[in-house]
């Protein structure tokens, strides 16, 4: 199968995602690893976004197209099926990876949608703490608010992508671009939306019965 999971920030996706791959034994397709391996290896196209990222710039979509195709088509993807996550973000990349997918001769089975209330999201986000010492991460709401690590001592301290305002401009760019997806995939018949302000358990059994239904 491949798949792709659509949800907004904090809406749990890196939970479920590592839990699908688990359980199906896709291939996590990451977008920004795929990047920087190719920037590694030096690849034609890793020099390619090396020289935009170099510049300061973004990497141009038919770049990362190519870098996806490449990465799809190698034998353990072919074999096993792919788990998208974070990509697309913009409809002109979901119809570029659609016709990377068609030029292999592969398709999207399933696009599962993680629903999560928005403010439920900023609640979930700003009451998130790490240790900078360790780096554990604490959730005010249910391990307490407290400012010295229980593991290690270190400071507990809220990231500064974890303060309100910059959940909610992230939250303001999901619905500007990505959120946009879930009409689109609606249309090509793929959709399947999950309730995600449940437990994650309980998100997770909703997610392995759409996949286990199409397996």
């Amino acid at each position: 199968m491949n798949i792709m999971l659509l949800g907004a920030p904090g809406a749990g996706k890196g939970t479920q995602a590592a839990r699908i791959v688990e359980e199906f034994g896709l291939v996590h397709l990451s977008t920004g690893d795929i990047l920087r391996k190719a920037v590694a290896d030096q690849t034609p196209l890793g020099l390619e976004a090396k020289r935009h990222m170099d510049e300061g710039g973004l990497v141009p979509d038919e770049v990362v197209i190519g870098l996806v195709q490449d990465r799809i088509t190698q034998p353990d993807a072919l074999e096993r099926g792919v788990l998208f996550d974070g990509f697309p973000r913009t409809i002109p990349q979901a119809d570029a990876l659609g016709a990377a997918l068609a030029e292999s001769g592969l398709a999207l089975d399933a696009v599962v949608s993680v629903e999560v209330d928005p403010e439920a999201i900023v609640a979930r986000i700003t009451a998130r703490r790490q240790c900078r010492g360790c780096g554990k991460i604490f959730n005010v709401a249910t391990d307490g608010d407290f400012a010295v690590c229980t593991e290690c001592g270190g400071e507990v301290y809220q990231r500064d992508d974890d303060t309100e305002a910059t959940v909610r401009k992230r939250l303001a760019a999901y619905d500007e671009q990505t959120s946009k997806l879930i009409p689109y995939y609606a249309e090509h018949g793929t959709l399947f939306t999950v309730d995600g302000n449940r437990s994650p358990a309980d998100v997770y059994a909703s997610i392995s019965e759409i996949l286990h239904d199409l397996a």
